[in-house]
């Protein structure tokens, strides 16, 4: 099998299980198992899935079960979540599906965790009632599922354990788009994936900040960094610029031209074109990982376009 890229530099697929070409909701699933099972040959290290509920054309609302199936397809790709959205859950319920997940594939599990609402207003009041209340409560929620992960949680003074308790628990990530997020995850001693797929703040930046802040912790003893981006390759430059076209137009139609697509950065380009990108954003932000998000009009351009990037990464 090959490996990506150099020993410095790993790729993984972030993936938002959309539903394109007006397939059902049961082949949107089929074709994220698919890309996963592709990905593993291809040698990305990590296939993650988001939480998102309610949205036009998404269908990933339950991340730890559909990790849970692909993790029986798969035999080494790691599974994360990017991520589950920590006020709608209780931190014990999220600590027992992990650690389930965690239990079934030992050394695979990595749990991403975020506070955005993945949801409209109408959602967010739905799942969570007051969600901004949840949200002010978010560094009790990540203490909280930090010492349900390490064993040392107790309720009213009576000790609580998140079973089951596997051999190796989940690696704990927080994921954000802003300052916010890396000081959370600095202050609490996690990996931190900065978002740049859907943010338009400096990726240097916030990543100077997680590191300069820093705490160590049972989760980490130093700073261990990541970056999330969204990636359009094609056989030629050209053709990355029409899907990319291609895409927008789809989500136009899926909104009714209401909601428009934010300008956030796109990698464009045909496979040397965007490994070269990718190597100099690695250099830029000191970033040694790196999860690609493809956002395109078929299944079809998503996985030639994780396919080929995995090919021209493996050459070294």
């Amino acid at each position: 099998m090959n490996q990506l890229g150099s020993p410095s530099l790993e790729l993984g697929i972030l993936d938002l299980v959309p539903k394109l070409m007006d397939v059902s909701a049961e082949e949107a699933i089929r074709q994220s198992i698919h890309l996963a099972i592709k990905g593993e040959e291809w040698g990305y290290t990590r296939y993650w899935t988001s939480e998102h509920h309610n949205l036009p054309g998404t269908e990933s609302a339950s991340p730890e079960v559909l990790l849970s199936h692909i993790g029986a397809k798969t035999n080494r790709i790691k599974l994360g979540s990017g991520a589950v959205l920590l006020p709608y859950h209780h931190p014990i319920r999220v600590a027992e599906n992990y650690h389930m997940l965690a239990s079934l594939y030992p050394g695979r599990v990595e749990l991403g965790i975020g506070r955005a609402p993945g949801g409209s207003a109408h959602l967010s009041m739905a799942l969570a009632g007051n969600y901004l209340e949840k949200v002010a409560k978010y560094p009790e929620l990540i203490k909280q599922l930090q010492d349900l992960l390490h064993g040392r949680y107790s309720f009213d003074g009576e000790p609580i354990v998140a079973k089951p308790v596997p051999e190796i628990p989940p690696t704990l990530w927080l994921l954000g788009t802003n300052v916010k997020s890396a000081e959370y995850a600095a202050q609490f001693g996690t990996g931190y994936v900065f978002g740049q797929f859907m943010s338009e703040q400096d990726a240097a930046e916030m990543l100077q900040k997680y590191r300069e802040q820093f705490i160590p912790s049972e989760n980490l003893a130093k700073p261990k960094a990541s970056i999330a981006v969204n990636v359009i390759c094609a056989p030629s430059a050209d053709e990355a610029l029409s899907w990319k076209e291609e895409a927008l137009i789809l989500h136009r139609k899926a909104t009714g031209g209401i909601v428009e697509v934010p300008p956030y950065p796109v990698i464009i380009g045909n496979p040397k074109e965007v490994k070269e990108e990718l190597l100099a954003l690695a250099h830029e932000t000191g970033c040694n990982e790196i999860l690609i998000s493809t956002r395109v009009a078929s299944y079809e351009q998503r996985l030639l376009s994780y396919g080929l990037l995995g090919e021209e990464m493996s050459k070294g």
